[in-house]
């Protein structure tokens, strides 16, 4: 156990508004990489429907893309909600629950994500392979999104605070000693 006094620190020596900061600053710039994707595949998907093929998709393909669109608009706004909380709050004196709130959407967004995703290439996967051909092959690739997007975060998250790892994360007190 470190004690003050041996120069080794652990965790974080920060206020409480400096650490909505940081975190803030953090969360911007996961959101600027996300909505990246997230608006090349959505202007993908808007385009779609004026493409001659579109016409002759099946019903069931025509379901699939509404739920996709539908999906994507969703992420979209839960992405760019953020955002819109900052402008609204700002000077309000609620940084830290600002942060919360917007982590919050943050990963309702990846969550919408992951499904505009998982229907885009199962309708893409339909169009191009065999119906049952293509449910066996979105499986994996949802599994493997499943993993990095949440399992992978959450264990190490779980490892963190089991004491495996020195000082606190982001989402408990920075000043936590560990014991």
């Amino acid at each position: 156990m470190a004690s003050e006094g041996d120069g080794r620190r652990q965790g974080r020596e920060e206020t409480e508004e400096e650490r909505a900061d940081r975190r803030w600053a953090d969360l911007l710039q996961e959101v600027r990489v996300t909505l990246t994707g997230v608006q090349i595949l959505f202007g993908f998907l808007l385009a779609v429907v004026f493409q001659p093929r579109f016409a002759a998709l099946d019903p069931a393909d025509r379901v699939i893309y509404l739920v996709t669109v539908f999906l994507g608009a969703g992420a979209t706004a839960a992405l760019i909600g953020p955002v819109a909380l900052h402008r609204m709050l700002t000077g309000r004196k609620v940084k830290p629950q600002t942060v919360e709130w917007a982590s919050r959407l943050t990963v309702i967004g990846l969550v919408l994500l992951l499904g505009t995703i998982a229907s885009a290439l199962l309708l893409i996967l339909r169009v191009v392979l065999d119906d049952s051909l293509a449910t066996w092959l979105i499986v994996p690739a949802v599994l493997w999104f499943v993993v990095c997007w949440f399992a992978l975060p959450l264990w190490a998250r779980w490892r963190s605070r089991s004491g495996d790892q020195a000082g606190g994360d982001d989402e408990t007190d920075g000043r936590r000693r560990r014991t």
